[in-house]
């Protein structure tokens, strides 16, 4: 907006100030005391001002810029106003357009002469008139002309802090473009790096359920029907009926254990628990129903803020909590289990704690070589989502479990 304004001075400003340095000529021509001839002067030089204006206009638009042509250009619209105010002081007017746009005509070694030239009409102008009269008029004349290249200094210094100032603010926002754009290059980098964790964490967790589905049909389906032929076998060989109905009672209760069995590990394919409620919903029925099946007492706890979360990282928790209550029923003999999910800033907190026998830590991967009783299991689940897995036990004093896990929102 104001390089359009200035635009429109240069284009038409030279028009008005020689329009109204005539207009004050002809008011003061008597009292200047102007000829005839003098007049016939100032005509021709007007002319000369207006065809001069004519010539640059289009030449301007066409060559912005320092050039051969705007120094042409200035030094003949100087010393036509240099000739005017010599005629009728009145027509510094004009000459004053020689202090704006310098830097535009002019290449940088000749912007300083073009200024001091144009004061030179100035300080003409205003101690009276040119040629100065006497020393006096001359004293008057050097002093304005020293005032008028002080506040050209004064004015050109401020210009070239106000233009430093916009040169520093183009460059700080270049700079903020440059770190808005590599910022959000590194935003994508994230984004792309974390879906493609959660890539990496859906197949690990794909592998990982093959593992554990091919355990659960090794230690329990197989072992079930490798129990079952035994019994038939013996049945077969049998001889006496009622030892033929005992044998064929203990092959129908493994049946009916290795089919519960066969549901429980499809039940597990998928945390269905969470296909209607939310996280702590489902935890909390998960709790309630191990309490109704097994008899121990088991308490639920929620605290802070709940929040959708990433549907990883839900499933992890949820499997986690399934495979503590397993642990607790096969080998913890508690009396009562406390569950614990915890929403803080910036990650998601599970402690599962009973009071049951407890054990050695270091001494169960000793004996074993891996942490047992599917601490692995859950250590490795918590850790395919960036988290941690921690165990604390002692014998005789319960087992604390405990998974700290990013809280990654849900969408």
């Amino acid at each position: 907006m104001i390089e359009q304004r200035w635009g429109m001075f240069f284009r038409w400003g030279p028009y008005v100030l020689l329009g109204f340095g005539t207009v004050m000529s002809v008011a003061t021509s008597v009292v200047i005391g102007m000829s005839r001839d003098a007049w016939y002067v100032v005509g021709a030089l007007i002319v000369a001002a207006l065809a001069l204006q004519l010539w640059w206009g289009p030449l301007a638009r066409s060559r912005p810029g320092p050039s051969t042509a705007g120094i042409v250009y200035y030094a003949l619209r100087w010393a036509i106003a240099f000739v005017l105010t010599w005629i009728n002081p009145f027509f510094a007017f004009f000459a004053i357009v020689g202090y704006f746009g310098t830097e535009r005509l002019l290449p940088p070694r000749l912007v300083k002469p073009g200024l001091f030239a144009t004061a030179v009409i100035m300080a003409g102008s205003q101690s009276g008139g040119l040629p100065p009269h006497g020393d006096l008029g001359w004293a008057v004349f050097g002093a304005l002309l020293a005032v008028n290249v002080a506040l050209l200094t004064v004015f050109a210094h401020l210009a070239a802090q106000e233009d430093q100032r916009a040169l520093d603010a183009a460059a700080t926002i270049v700079e903020l473009e440059r770190t808005n754009t590599a910022l959000q290059q590194a935003m994508d980098e994230n984004a792309a790096l974390h879906a493609q964790l959660l890539v990496q964490a859906r197949e690990a967790g794909v592998a990982d359920e093959r593992r554990r589905i091919a355990a659960e049909i090794h230690d329990t389906i197989a072992q079930g029907l490798t129990g079952i032929i035994a019994q038939l076998q013996v049945v077969a060989a049998a001889s006496d009926a009622t030892l033929a109905r005992e044998h064929l009672g203990r092959a129908a209760d493994l049946a009916r254990h290795s089919l519960g069995e066969a549901r429980r590990s499809v039940h597990n394919l998928s945390p269905t628990a969470l296909e209607h409620d939310a996280l702590p919903e489902a935890l909390k029925k998960t709790v309630a129903e191990w309490s109704e099946r097994t008899g121990v007492r088991g308490d639920f706890t929620v605290t802070g803020a709940a929040e959708p979360l990433h549907e990883e990282i839900e499933a992890t928790l949820l499997r986690i909590v399934q495979e503590a209550l397993s642990n607790a029923t096969r080998h913890a003999d508690a009396t009562r289990l406390g569950v614990t999910l915890s929403y803080m800033e910036g990650e998601v907190a599970l402690d599962v704690r009973d009071d049951g026998r407890g054990f050695d830590p270091l001494d169960l991967v000793r004996r074993s070589g891996s942490g047992g009783f599917g601490l692995d299991g859950m250590r490795a689940r918590a850790e395919r989502v960036a988290g941690s897995f921690t165990v604390e036990s002692e014998p005789g004093h319960g087992t604390a479990l405990s998974a700290r896990v990013p809280l990654v929102r849900h969408g």
